[in-house]
């Protein structure tokens, strides 16, 4: 056999074995997508059915000629031959527009949705009610009601100790008992300077804050005709008259003022009842947003509560006035 120049050539050249992609197929996006064309088949089908079994309503007569008039007549052979067709017409099905076809959007609705090759799909959460979160003030009512009603043994399982920040003392509150009492100095005293250090009121903090969690301290009062107790933020003012407890938005306390018990926060003042208790109970909850001032004796007793989204960690901070005014951190 003779070959050609092209043949030749043609037979040098070596031939490579046909690029076949491999595919990869997700057998569960595909078992979904039969599913949901089988769910539409059925569904149709049943709307068809229907569509071909309804028949249209013959019209009755009540036996009222008041209602429908009277009665046309008619001869017997015109009656008769219009009998038949009038069957017919009867059998006829409505026109396909009188009902109304599923849309693919709804009959998509009925279906999962599978996600893209590679995702897991939940199907364990398709058709179920979602569950009613609870409401954040709600519980937070809850929870000041239950502390409200707590008995003092109760409450002092949330006390801490802690004791007075000397670089926060005015020059005119002494620090004593291991810096655990705070009184007025007869004389002021030559502090060291510092930007925490009060330089209007004569206040103290207590060396530690809090940010998270129940804390609960009690302090003992000494001729409590001019003192104050309460909690107040790190970024209180420290110079001018708003820096007085309760004179601004970063504080709040209960104050004597003479024989005037009162509650301070942001310069609005609320008058409290009288009491005889020597002891204050302060009552921190800095998860849900409240301080609780008790009076204390035998038992607690509510003096006020203010309910707060607290933004900042609190101190313990106190205020002493009048010569012999004494205010001591209460240890258990």
């Amino acid at each position: 056999v003779r070959v050609s120049g092209k043949g030749l050539k043609l037979q040098g050249v070596s031939t490579k074995p046909v690029y076949v992609p491999k595919v990869e197929l997700n057998q569960e996006l595909i078992r979904g997508v039969c599913q949901g064309t089988s769910d539409l088949k059925d569904e149709l089908k049943r709307y068809i059915r229907q569509s071909q079994d309804k028949k249209p309503e013959e019209p009755t007569s009540s036996g009222n000629p008041g209602e429908h008039g009277p009665a046309p007549t008619h001869k017997p052979t015109h009656s008769a031959k219009k009998g038949p067709k009038e069957e017919k017409k009867a059998k006829k099905p409505p026109p396909a527009s009188a009902f109304k076809m599923p849309t693919l959007g709804a009959l998509a609705t009925k279906m999962p949705t599978f996600g893209a090759q590679g995702e897991s799909v939940d199907l364990e959460g398709i058709g179920k009610a979602p569950t009613a979160q609870p409401n954040a003030a709600a519980v937070k009512a809850k929870v000041l009601e239950t502390f409200l009603a707590k008995s003092r043994p109760e409450l002092l399982e949330y006390a801490v100790k802690f004791s007075l920040d000397y670089n926060t003392a005015h020059n005119k509150v002494a620090l004593s008992e291991n810096y655990t009492v705070a009184s007025v100095a007869e004389s002021p005293l030559n502090y060291q300077p510092h930007p925490k250090r009060f330089m209007y009121c004569s206040q103290v903090l207590g060396l530690h804050c809090y940010k998270k969690g129940i804390h609960y301290w009690e302090v003992e009062l000494q001729k409590n005709n001019f003192c104050g107790v309460g909690v107040c933020y790190g970024s209180m003012p420290r110079q001018g008259p708003e820096s007085r407890l309760g004179r601004n938005s970063a504080s709040w306390c209960v104050e004597w003022f003479n024989t005037k018990i009162s509650a301070w926060h942001n310069n609005v003042e609320k008058t409290l009842p009288s009491t005889k208790a020597t002891r204050v109970g302060v009552l921190l909850n800095c998860d849900h947003g409240f301080v609780i001032f008790f009076a204390v004796s035998d038992k607690v007793h509510l003096m006020y509560k203010f309910k707060v989204d607290f933004t900042e960690a609190l101190y313990p901070a106190f205020w002493v006035f009048s010569a012999g005014a004494m205010l001591s951190i209460c240890s258990y």
